[in-house]
């Protein structure tokens, strides 16, 4: 995939699509994603941007808020919050 193809809008306000909800589950050790027919466990730092993606938020409000709260450069914090949110999109557990 190309650079312009995993961009993505500054004011897009990433949310979880009707059906897919972040839930915590003891039995799974925490946070999960879960969709129709399909359950993800992610990793803490992706949980920590999917409790975000409310729809409220636009993308470079969550770089933003990111960067702050952990204290990281924010390029790095836009590449990895940008392949996350354009890698659940594809598999429709995210809309942009």
């Amino acid at each position: 995939m190309s650079d312009a193809a995993a961009t993505i809008a500054p004011d897009a306000r990433p949310r979880l699509p009707h059906g897919v909800r972040l839930v915590n589950n003891e039995a799974q050790g925490g946070l999960v994603l879960l969709a129709p027919e399909r359950v993800f466990k992610p990793d803490p730092i992706a949980a920590e941007i999917l409790k975000r993606c409310t729809g409220e938020l636009s993308l470079a409000q969550i770089v933003d808020d990111l960067a702050d709260s952990f204290s990281a450069p924010r390029e790095r914090v836009l590449t990895d919050v940008t392949a996350l949110l354009r890698s659940l999109a594809d598999k429709k557990l995210l809309e942009l």
